[in-house]
């Protein structure tokens, strides 16, 4: 776009509705992890119910009872431990990953505008570090 001569502020809106796209699929992939980590402590609630099912049913047989009542537990321990080990940190990492993401891809875009413009490139060099982390400016 830069090089065939495109205007700035065309290139720019151009570029935004990618960003925009990109983020949106990141975002619902995000959600779709954090509804996962929703629904698991249920699903292990449902299993606990089962389990507990189980024990009532074998009242009269002592010997029963234990196999219903692990069932109950590991059906919640499953459960939460999906959610919370699994589920909703794959969901934040997902959401971390994206928002690196997009402000590389802003840092991208506002270098092209500047460039477009035909700013000075240690002017553009200056405005790109305020992207970066203290960590890795010079």
């Amino acid at each position: 776009l830069v090089v065939d001569g495109t205007e700035p502020h065309k290139i720019k809106e151009i570029l935004e509705v990618e960003v925009e796209i990109f983020e949106e699929e990141f975002l619902t992939t995000s959600k779709v992890y954090e509804a996962f980590g929703g629904y698991a402590p249920c699903v292990g609630i449902i299993g606990a119910v089962l389990g507990l099912i189980h024990v009532m049913e074998n009242l009269a047989d002592p010997s029963a009872l234990g196999g219903g009542i692990a069932v109950a537990f590991v059906a919640t321990v499953y459960g939460v431990g999906a959610a919370n080990l699994l589920f909703l940190p794959m969901g934040a990492k997902i959401k971390l990953k994206a928002k690196t993401l997009i402000v590389a891809k802003i840092m991208v875009i506002e270098g092209l505008v500047a460039v477009a413009h035909g700013e000075n490139p240690r002017m553009i060099e200056e405005k790109l570090s305020g992207f970066l982390p203290s960590s890795e400016k010079k």
